[in-house]
């Protein structure tokens, strides 16, 4: 990658986090798309938070004919890594048309649909084994409310809810609080709170959830 090519997406990645509206998200997504993938995978910035989580929501799979809801799926690095792991059932939800445009041209998931994530999710309750969500519980993107409830609220019983919270918003963002209520309210089990790489290459790090729906 050139010195040209590392600024433009350091660019890119400051405007991202500094995302002010719904809006600013779509249009830094209709210019970020198509090179998305190949920005991120650069050694100097190693995103390796959706393999990751991926890798953590394999644990929990526990049939083969299970249903996954990739929540802010953007271009589908989640979904392909769960494909790799063998999962057949992946649905995608994201705000950019455009980002979902790549999603498709993954070839591994089932359905894909426009979606916001702070407002209420257009799926029927009990619908998924598992929800996952990486990246998008970031700066300038989406809060814990009503997100984590809403992917409570799709998953069926028994099912899980896997999610990685940029690390300094976890407490600051109030998702630590919010995770509380849920279990105080006996919505949720948390299963496991860890700290993981976000960005390898330059240290960020992420706190990865696991909510069991009661």
């Amino acid at each position: 990658m050139t010195t040209t090519q590392v600024l433009t997406e350091n660019a890119l990645l400051a405007r991202a986090r500094a995302c002010l509206s719904k809006e600013d998200c779509r249009i830094l997504y209709a210019e970020w798309a198509a090179t998305y993938n190949s920005d991120l995978a650069d050694a100097s910035q190693e995103y390796v938070a959706p393999m990751l989580l991926a890798q953590t929501a394999l644990k929990y799979v526990r049939t083969p004919e299970v249903s996954i809801l990739d929540a802010g799926c953007g271009t589908g690095l989640v979904g392909v890594a769960l494909a790799q792991g063998g999962v057949k059932t992946i649905d995608g939800l994201d705000l950019s048309p455009d980002m979902l445009k790549m999603a498709e041209g993954a070839g591994v998931y089932r359905n894909l649909d426009s979606g916001d994530l702070t407002q209420q999710i257009e799926k029927a309750d009990d619908t998924y084994d598992i929800v996952t969500c990486a990246g998008t519980f970031t700066h300038g993107h989406v809060g814990p409310d009503p997100a984590l409830r809403e992917f409570v609220r799709i998953t069926k019983k028994n099912g899980f809810v896997a999610a990685t919270v940029i690390e300094d918003l976890w407490l600051s963002g109030g998702f630590e609080r919010e995770v509380k209520r849920l279990e105080a309210v006996g919505l949720v089990k948390v299963v496991s709170v860890e700290l993981k790489d976000y960005r390898r290459g330059v240290g960020d790090k992420a706190t990865v959830i696991v909510l069991e729906k009661l």
